[in-house]
């Protein structure tokens, strides 16, 4: 009953801040160019987490932005998975996101005003375009952010790999960034409303460069850095 009562005062809390961010985001996407948002994004992103009872820290430093594009790749919790990446990247990135979301008046605005490719995860082929579409941007430097996995783990447990970013990393040459997401699971459940406060950890890797694996397979890449992420959600697991 006590998380109960607690995750409405929260949400009530979190809910007010967005409605307010997203008015400022509407505004801020017509009058300033999306490569200096993050200056905006990042601050909001780690408040997201705040007024949702998580304390939000980083762990070892994110890639200079000089060696863009980097091509992103996490673990997929929660709902806290975006902000908790997007608090720490200085630079503009884009990324994937779920047709759904593009249906909501302002939200999908701004996600399409920002750059966010929609993707129908149910559809081969549309999919195919969609990662088409990030492999252009990646082509002209842009960073991107994906997950590996889809969709959120039901479990906490890293999930199964899909092959379609690796198409990217192999097709770009794009450095790949694995970034393990500690504390969001237990945060926020997927099938469960409820909230429970608590620390939130983003942990940088190190960098993989092309020449690691430009003689690597798809499903070589793919394992290698599954691995790496593996290795920062838990580092004593061999």
């Amino acid at each position: 009953m006590f998380k109960g009562l607690l995750s409405l005062i929260l949400w009530s809390l979190w809910f007010i801040f967005f409605a307010v961010t997203m008015v400022l985001f509407f505004v801020s996407f017509i009058l300033i160019p999306k490569h200096y948002l993050n200056y905006l994004i990042r601050p909001i992103s780690w408040c997201y987490c705040f007024l949702a009872g998580q304390w939000l820290v980083k762990e070892n430093e994110s890639p200079n932005p000089e060696g863009q594009p980097y091509l992103y790749m996490f673990n997929h919790e929660s709902m806290f998975d975006q902000f908790m990446v997007a608090a720490y990247i200085p630079h503009y990135v884009t990324a994937v996101g779920a047709i759904e979301q593009f249906r909501y008046p302002i939200w999908g605005y701004i996600m399409k005003t920002y750059g966010v490719i929609p993707i129908i995860r149910q559809d081969v082929k549309k999919a195919i375009t969609s990662l088409s579409k990030a492999e252009e941007a990646l082509n002209n430097g842009i960073s991107f952010l994906i997950s590996p996995e889809g969709t959120r783990t039901l479990t906490g447990e890293l999930g199964v790999f899909k092959k379609g970013p690796f198409h990217l990393a192999k097709n770009t040459g794009a450095t790949i960034v694995p970034i393990g997401l500690i504390g969001a699971f237990q945060a926020k459940k997927k099938n469960d409303w409820r909230l429970t406060p608590g620390k939130l950890i983003t942990r940088f890797g190190k960098p993989i460069l092309k020449k690691e694996f430009e003689n690597l397979t798809v499903e070589e890449t793919r394992d290698l850095v599954r691995n790496r992420i593996q290795q920062l959600i838990n580092p004593k697991r061999q």
